[in-house]
C-alpha cells in the first residue's frame, strides 16, 4: 500500500517536534540567545555567575579570577579542578576558546569583548550591578534564567525558597534575642581610618530588610551599592553598631587599638564591634543568606571593642 505525500509530510513534521521543542530563545542585555539543548560546558566571567551555577549543581568548566573567589566569596565552594581563564576585567579569550564551552555567562562590563565571546560560544549577558538596578532582583533573575537554560529551574526555585526560609528564621532569632533595635553599619576596612560602607541600594540591604535591621548609612552609594568614607562618618550615628566584614587588612587590630580616634567612636566605647566572615557584596543571591546567618550569630553572641 502506498503512502500519500500528505502523510509523509505529517510524519516528517512529527519527527521534528522533539527537536524543535528543545529550541528556546531568551532575551538578555546583549540581544537574544537561542539554545537547542541545555548547555553542559559553561564558562562564568564573574563571581555572581559562578556562584549561581554552583547553586544549580553545575560546576563551570572555567571561571575568571578563581583564586580570588576562594578569598572573598568562599561559598558555594568552587572545586579546584575548574580552569582559570584570567581576570574578571580581562579574561583570556584564548583560554576560554580552549575549553570549548557551549555557553558563556558575563555582564556588560565585558561589552567590548561581547562580539568576540559570541564567536566562541552563545553568550548570556546580565548585569546584577548597574545604574538603577536592584541587585537582589537581578541576581534572582539570573539564577532562574540559568535554571531554565540548564533544565534546572526547579532547583533554582528551591534555592530561592531556602534563602527566604533562612531569612525568616534569622529574623525570628534576632527578635527573640531582642537585638534588632540599633542600626548597623556594614563595612569592609580599607585601612585604620577608611571603610567601604554598604548603602541602601546595595545587595546587603536585602539581608538587613528581611532581618528587621536598620542600615546606619542612609546615603545612596554607587551602583555597586557602597560608599568609601572615613570612620568619622560613623561617629555621626552614635547609636549604631559596626559590623566588620572579613577579610581584614593585615595588622588592623593593632592599628585600631593604638588609634585614639578609634577608641573615641561610640560603638567602640559601647563594645558594639562585631566581626563576621566574608560575604561577597557584589555576588548573586547566596551572599544574602550567608550574611544573614553570620550577622544573626554575631549580634546574638555579643560585641567587643575591637576587631580580632
Amino acid at each position: 500500500m502506498s503512502t500519500s505525500p500528505r502523510a509523509l509530510v505529517v510524519g516528517a513534521l512529527l519527527l521534528l517536534v522533539p527537536i524543535l521543542g528543545l529550541t528556546q530563545t531568551w532575551s538578555h542585555e546583549g540581544g537574544k540567545l537561542t539554545l537547542n539543548k541545555p548547555p553542559e560546558r559553561i564558562v562564568a566571567l564573574n563571581w555572581a555567575a559562578t556562584e549561581s551555577l554552583l547553586l544549580l549543581g553545575i560546576t563551570p568548566v572555567g571561571v575568571a579570577d578563581m583564586a580570588g573567589y576562594g578569598t572573598w566569596v568562599r561559598e558555594p565552594e568552587l572545586p579546584e579542578e575548574v580552569a582559570n581563564v584570567g581576570t574578571r576585567v580581562a579574561p583570556s579569550l584564548e583560554a576560554i576558546a580552549e575549553l570549548k564551552p557551549d555557553l558563556i555567562v558575563t555582564s556588560t562590563e565585558m561589552a567590548p569583548a561581547a562580539e568576540l565571546l559570541e564567536r566562541i560560544a552563545p553568550t548570556y549577558v546580565i548585569s546584577v550591578y548597574k545604574q538603577g538596578a536592584r541587585p537582589y532582583d537581578k541576581a534572582r533573575e539570573m539564577l532562574l534564567t540559568l535554571g531554565e537554560m540548564t533544565d534546572r529551574k526547579d532547583r533554582a526555585e528551591l534555592v530561592l525558597a531556602d534563602i527566604e526560609k533562612t531569612l525568616e528564621e534569622q529574623r525570628e532569632r534576632l527578635e527573640q534575642a531582642g537585638v534588632t533595635g540599633k542600626p548597623v553599619a556594614l563595612v569592609n576596612f580599607l585601612d585604620d581610618r577608611h571603610v567601604r560602607i554598604y548603602a541602601p541600594n546595595g545587595l546587603f540591604q536585602t539581608a538587613l530588610d528581611n532581618l528587621g535591621l536598620t542600615n546606619a548609612w542612609q546615603d545612596t552609594g554607587n551602583y555597586w551599592g557602597f560608599s568609601v568614607t572615613g570612620l568619622e562618618s560613623i561617629a555621626d550615628a552614635p547609636d549604631s553598631r559596626i559590623i566588620a566584614i572579613e577579610p581584614l587588612v593585615p595588622g588592623l587590630a593593632d592599628s585600631l587599638a593604638n588609634s585614639p580616634f578609634w577608641t573615641y567612636l561610640p560603638p567602640v566605647q559601647n563594645h558594639e564591634i562585631y566581626q563576621v566572615p566574608a560575604a561577597w557584596p557584589f555576588g548573586g543571591v547566596y551572599p544574602v543568606k550567608r550574611l544573614a546567618v553570620a550577622l544573626a550569630d554575631a549580634l546574638i553572641d555579643g560585641g567587643s571593642d575591637n576587631v580580632r
